[in-house]
């Protein structure tokens, strides 16, 4: 196990459930905004611009969050492998703080800002 006690190990482990729920929600209800826009709608120009720039911005933020909803997966199946709080490339403990600010965090500090320093 890692440096992780009982209490902040079940309260990481809520909070991701949590997220998840509130995730999916956000993905069901913003579903029909992410629809294409109707050609034959009939609406000015102008309309149809500010809608379709509704629609782009509407399907990014889908994007994101399902982007999100998959490593809060990955971080719940960590929890259940005992495996929840350790980085998955130098396997050090991830700090609590690090993990109350994104409990889905896959890595530590350090790793994450070597991998973007790599990708910058």
């Amino acid at each position: 196990m890692n440096e992780l006690n009982e209490q902040q190990w079940a309260e990481l482990h809520q909070t991701l459930l949590t997220l998840r729920t509130e995730l999916q929600k956000l993905l069901e209800n913003s579903s029909d905004g992410a629809q294409p826009i109707s050609l034959d709608e009939p609406i000015g120009r102008l309309s149809r611009m500010d809608a379709m720039q509704q629609q782009s911005m509407v399907q990014a933020n889908r994007r994101t969050t399902k982007t999100r909803l998959i490593r809060i997966e990955a971080a719940l199946r960590r929890h259940t492998g005992d495996e929840y709080g350790l980085c998955m490339e130098c396997e050090e403990d991830i700090g609590y703080a690090r993990l109350k600010a994104q409990p889905e965090a896959p890595f530590c500090i350090d790793c994450q800002s070597n991998r973007e320093a790599r990708n910058a």
